[in-house]
């Protein structure tokens, strides 16, 4: 049987051991740089395995390396298994059992696919030539990103090329998505505290109202990308956090906002980042508040390399598997991704793999009712086996 056939069998035969994994892990969610669980588990997992498991960064990133014995080249394979902090509301007999934590971003899957496909690879890296570092990545969804820390610990050293997958609930179950180039939106975010003068509402000529410059502010703050960014630009702000509470006569004296930047290039990055400050600095003098700030340049964009984005997209299309309906240029997607760190020490591609629901709803990633159709990871371990076996075999 040759390894391709091998390979896909085995992991057919195991689709039900990923279904297990991936339950098990949406059970216990945990935090960005808090997953101490699910490291033991995944390290647990390769006991008695013959590969080599070591701790990497600061947090709780993991390295397995798989080496055939033999000259060739060195693959990395990334998954990331952090979750967020959201309330479940499916209700599923695995549903999280952490309250106010969720897998609603499939990195529970992400990590499931991954070591099953290692398990398999390991089996067969006789057959093999170079060696395959799998990547188990905590802390994707927050800053400081596990990506850097893992970096840091030497997890790219002596690795030529790395391949990442996500999955998508806004694509059909069965395709494969792809792009070159600037492929996800690069983001940054920032905090703002405007402080006034606090006080009843009955005399408001008494006070300054927080309030009021921060929903001014707010408002204000959508013209940056209308009229300060190339409309031909993709960029997006958004304010998620908006900390008014008071009561209903008291004239609030601070509020604290959060914010959110997206864009798609590092110039449209500077020129918001400018116009944030700017606006931020006119509120101040406008309602006569002062404003304490920050804004933190968070995760480059995602670069894939167009020439090992399509030495993996002609394989792959090359070999026919049943579950892979297509292989497809999804174009840029919105989402950040900490993958793009590793993007810029090696030459990377980053993979999508639709996983949408047969009800027909939209369950988005990072909503309370995300859902995936578990059939995803089968279809992520047979393209990313393929990809890695391709790599490793090429003449």
């Amino acid at each position: 049987m040759e390894i391709q056939e091998e390979l896909m069998k085995r992991l057919a035969d195991d689709e039900e051991e990923m279904i297990k994994i991936r339950r098990h892990l949406h059970a216990h969610p945990e935090l960005s740089n808090q997953e101490k669980a699910t490291h033991d588990y995944i390290k647990n997992f390769y006991q008695g395995l013959d590969c080599r498991v070591s701790d990497c960064g600061d947090s709780y990133g993991i390295t397995v390396d798989i080496d055939s014995g033999k000259p060739g080249p060195k693959l990395a394979l990334r998954a990331d298994f952090d979750a967020l902090g959201i309330q479940e509301t499916n209700d599923l007999p695995f549903k999280s059992q952490n309250q106010g934590v969720m897998h609603a971003c499939g990195h529970d899957a992400h990590t499931a696919y991954l070591l099953v496909l290692a398990k398999n690879l390991i089996a067969l890296k006789d057959q093999l030539r170079g060696s395959i570092r799998i990547i188990h990545q905590p802390a994707e969804e927050k800053a400081p990103s596990g990506a850097l820390s893992m970096i840091a610990g030497g997890v790219l050293d002596g690795v030529d090329n790395v391949i990442g997958m996500h999955v998508m609930s806004t694509m059909p179950l069965g395709a494969i998505g792809y792009h070159s180039g600037d492929s996800q939106t690069g983001r940054s975010n920032f905090t703002v505290k405007f402080i006034g003068k606090g006080g009843h509402g009955s005399m408001p000529q008494l006070s300054n109202d927080a309030i009021v410059a921060g929903c001014y502010f707010v408002t204000a703050l959508q013209t940056i990308v209308s009229r300060r960014v190339e409309p031909a630009a993709h960029a997006s702000i958004t304010v998620g956090s908006f900390d008014g509470l008071g009561t209903s006569n008291a004239i609030k004296e601070a509020v604290t906002l959060k914010g959110d930047i997206r864009i798609m290039d590092e110039d449209t990055r500077t020129v918001i980042h400018d116009q944030l400050e700017r606006l931020i600095k006119g509120t101040e003098a406008m309602f006569g508040v002062k404003a304490e700030y920050e804004i933190v340049k968070d995760v480059p964009v995602l670069y894939n390399d167009p020439a090992f984005t399509k030495q993996v997209v002609t394989g792959l299309k090359s070999v026919t598997i049943p579950e892979i309906t297509q292989v497809t240029d999804f174009g840029p997607q919105d989402p950040s991704e900490d993958f793009s760190y590793y993007a810029l020490k090696k030459s990377s591609t980053f993979l999508y793999v639709g996983c949408d629901v047969a009800d027909g709803a939209v369950h988005p990633h990072h909503s309370p009712n995300f859902m995936l159709d578990e059939r995803c990871m089968l279809i992520a371990a047979k393209a990313a086996g393929t990809a890695a076996l391709q790599y490793l075999l090429r003449d």
